[in-house]
């Protein structure tokens, strides 16, 4: 019982699917579609194993090239729309009860908050508008 190299490629690229699927690691998926596309180069067009062997390479070095930069540079971009405590930070709070490094209550997004001075010897007073640096819990950091 001989079995066709096509077939060898599509248990290749199952395996690679399952790989990428337990390790969540995008470079298999391009690996997979690499011996799919030898699979193609020897099922359809009856291509030799060299033929096989460097539709593999290209395919999958060419969409490891194209598409682990674009990727990079997703995930290094912050999300367009913050939310949660999130999108609180860098806003602006209005002082309702003395705040300084031990704490007081601002005004912040609409709702009441618990607050504490960034810097431990800066005291804010009633009515000032503070900005929101952090979100620590329930507690918003100021200054």
């Amino acid at each position: 019982m001989d079995i066709d190299a096509w077939v060898w490629w599509l248990v290749g690229a199952a395996a690679l699917g399952i790989g990428l699927v337990i390790t969540a690691m995008p470079e298999l998926a391009m690996l997979a579609v690499g011996a799919v596309a030898a699979a193609v180069v020897s099922g359809l067009f009856g291509g030799g194993a060299v033929a096989q062997v460097v539709t593999f390479v290209v395919v999958s070095t060419a969409l490891i090239a194209a598409v682990r930069p674009i990727a990079n540079r997703h995930r290094s971009q912050r999300p367009e729309f913050a939310s949660g405590v999130d999108a609180l930070k860098g806003r602006t709070a209005v002082v309702l009860e003395r705040v300084d490094a031990n704490g007081g209550r601002v005004k912040l997004a609409g709702e009441v908050w618990s607050a504490r001075a960034l810097d431990t010897g800066s005291a804010y007073e009633v009515g000032q508008e503070v900005d929101v640096v952090d979100i620590e819990g329930a507690t918003a950091i100021i200054m």
